[in-house]
């Protein structure tokens, strides 16, 4: 047993045979690439047409605020019912299902005309985009060892900012170039959703079934340990302190995602009188800061495995690395010069997603396949309403400090911390749930 092997009381996974390159593998991690783009895309649209609807409709903050407030209730609850369905049905029917349902809900925005109907559009929507997730993880689970899965994960999760930084573009081109309303540009853009449902019905299916892989391929693929179980079911897993180790730590740190995505705008408007929605290019810089976070995340996670380390060991100690990323947001508030504020947001919220990535990397790690969807679902519940009760007390914040962001941005700078702490506590080894 290796020096890491004994401070963490786990095995390192079974040697295997030498890895494959597989294109077919990683061509699935392109689809759900492509999945995560249009999921931001279409999440994101309304909130930079909110000022022009706003104007239009005849909204006032709160109507907004309650259309939010819907999308984020519905996301919450979603990811219950989703993580179940992908489960039940596994993620190539289940995942179907939830792209059909955002899709949707997304075409739904251009038939809207009250609070009301925009509030059931922002509804279905949010339900629809809670399987994504479990989706990914659960498909991730299917094709890759652990010794890769973060590393995969990692690419996907850093699609979540390239949707949003494609958003303002992906609406540039429906409504100035081919010259669309606002109405016609949630329809048509549906088609996006429509292309992602044919790609993955007609190319996902689990590694045995699929025929586009190697003997070779399939054993590496399949060299983890066989698991001793085959399914958990979801009275089982809300009782099993691993799901509430992953659950806990999406509570606490998903906020910081939320808070990042919902008040860097007025955070910006504010302190330096930038809109980020004309000035793109400090968002561009912070988001692409935060995608290098999660690709390199999943890489030193998965590449300490391949040395030798526990996947324990691994995962906590990347995670709180990426914590550390995140404290210089202690120093933002300070600074006059915007760019290097940018610089600094941008290292936390690479701090961020290389944390999320991992910790999207737990489930796999601890619970069998068919259970994971669950898992996720129930962490994804968890952060949901981690992030309205961050949204309710960020607003309460400002207002007593006269916008004021040292307060809150020190609080993002512990939960990281607190997380791994959680963790720990809750399975110190990140062993295999039993029976």
């Amino acid at each position: 047993m290796n020096a890491t092997q004994a401070e963490t009381g786990g095995e390192s996974p079974r040697a295997g045979p030498v890895p494959r390159t597989g294109r077919y593998r990683w061509m699935i991690i392109a689809i759900l690439f492509f999945a995560t783009t249009v999921n931001y895309i279409d999440r994101t649209m309304l909130g930079l047409l909110a000022p022009d609807l706003g104007k239009e409709l005849g909204w006032n903050e709160n109507d907004y605020g309650n259309i939010v407030t819907a999308f984020q209730a519905a996301y919450a609850l979603g990811f219950l019912l989703m993580g179940w369905l992908v489960d039940r049905f596994g993620p190539k029917i289940g995942y179907a299902i939830a792209i059909g349902v955002w899709t949707v809900g997304h075409v739904m925005h251009g038939f809207a005309s009250t609070v009301a109907s925009f509030m059931a559009a922002r509804v279905v929507l949010g339900v629809g985009e809670a399987g994504h997730f479990p989706s990914v993880v659960r498909a991730s689970s299917e094709w890759f060892p652990q010794k890769e899965r973060a590393y995969a994960i990692g690419w996907v999760n850093s699609a979540t900012t390239i949707g949003v930084i494609l958003t303002a573009p992906t609406l540039w081109i429906f409504m100035t170039w081919l010259g669309l309303d606002w109405r016609e540009t949630f329809i048509y853009s549906g088609l996006f959703g429509v292309v992602l449902l044919v790609l993955w019905l007609k190319f996902y299916s689990n590694p045995r079934e699929s025929g586009k892989v190697s003997e070779g391929e399939l054993a590496w693929i399949e060299h983890d340990p066989p698991e001793q179980i085959q399914k958990i079911g979801w009275s089982r897993v809300v009782r099993l302190r691993e799901a509430w180790a992953f659950a806990v730590a999406k509570f606490l740190t998903d906020p910081v995602w939320f808070l990042m995505l919902f008040w860097l705008p007025k955070y910006f408007a504010s302190t330096y009188n930038v809109d980020l929605k004309v000035v793109l290019l400090p968002m561009i810089v912070m988001y692409l800061l935060s995608d290098v976070g999660s690709i390199a995340g999943g890489w030193l996670s998965s590449n300490l495995i391949h040395k030798g380390w526990t996947p324990n060991a691994a995962r906590k100690v990347t995670m709180i690395i990426a914590g550390c990323c995140v404290l210089p947001l202690l120093f933002v508030t300070q600074l006059e010069n915007m760019w290097l504020a940018v610089v600094l947001i941008g290292l936390a919220l690479a701090g961020h997603q290389a944390f999320s990535t991992n910790l999207l990397s737990l489930p796999p790690d601890m619970f069998p396949k068919r259970a994971v969807g669950s898992v996720i679902g129930l962490g994804g519940f968890c952060g949901g309403v981690g992030g309205m009760i961050m949204a309710k007390s960020t607003g309460l914040v400002l207002d007593a400090t006269d916008g004021n962001y040292t307060l809150i941005f020190a609080a993002c700078t512990v939960v990281y911390f607190l997380a791994v702490g959680a963790i720990h506590l809750l399975s110190p080894r990140l062993t295999r749930v039993s029976v």
